[in-house]
């Protein structure tokens, strides 16, 4: 990754056509070819960018050919053309200020904590919270059209499948009903109760949950993990 600090106009042309005028802004190569034009602000958007597939051209000029040039005494041109659309990105540097480049490497990607796997395994692995003398028959539990997320026994032996999103909407609440619907087909299950999990559970999922029979139940990560103390709540 390139990272440059500097001085600079920027335009772009294509399907739409932006300029912004001289001023610092920070410029970034990335090792995909992707070129993103940033200011002190703004959040993490930058004001231009062009996505790969592109290639970069660059022109550099002297200070003596600079200061001869009518048109500005730019030092450094980027052209960064898009192979497929031909938009066209020409970033014009009149000083720099800062050039740096580091190899980043592979990035192993974005690690979310609480995810519905995360959560999978934590219900698993503390199934008791659900109620007193309860117990996890399996994980994954296979059905014609998918696994449903736990199949659990409660303290009557009844069998109890549970589905865990980390956020509960309506089609979670559908995607149990088919679970459900064919569980209960089996002799060695039947009756099967649901219990739609999540740590948010929208209002109209609620609704539709309570009109299936299903009940809800709102997961605390924290408790789950054993790092929130409950008993020292005020609320």
């Amino acid at each position: 990754m390139r990272l440059v600090v500097a001085r600079c106009s920027v335009d772009y042309t294509g399907r739409l056509t932006a300029h912004l005028p001289l001023a610092p802004r920070l410029l970034i190569v990335k090792a995909d070819g992707s070129v993103l034009i940033h200011s002190d602000g703004g959040s993490y958007k930058p004001l231009n960018w062009m996505s790969p597939p592109c290639t970069l051209r660059t022109t550099t000029r002297s200070a003596e050919e600079a200061a001869d040039d009518p048109e500005g005494a730019w030092i450094e041109q980027w052209d960064v053309l898009h192979d497929k659309s031909g938009d066209r990105l020409r970033v014009r540097v009149y000083e720099t200020l800062e050039d740096t480049s580091h190899e980043l490497g592979i990035d192993p990607g974005l690690q979310k904590d609480g995810i519905e796997a995360h959560l999978q395994v934590l219900l698993a692995e503390n199934i008791e919270t659900l109620g007193d003398g309860w117990s996890l028959v399996r994980r994954e539990y296979g059905t014609a059209i998918g696994p449903v997320d736990i199949l659990a026994r409660d303290a009557d032996g009844a069998a109890v499948a549970i589905e865990i999103k980390r956020r509960g909407e309506i089609d979670g609440v559908e995607q149990l009903t088919r679970y459900l619907e064919l569980l209960n087909r089996d002799p060695l299950l039947a009756p099967v109760r649901g219990i739609f999990a999540a740590q948010a559970i929208k209002p109209q999922a609620r609704v539709l949950a309570g009109d299936r029979g299903i009940d809800c139940v709102t997961l605390d990560y924290d408790a789950l993990r054993g790092i929130d103390d409950v008993a020292s709540r005020l609320f």
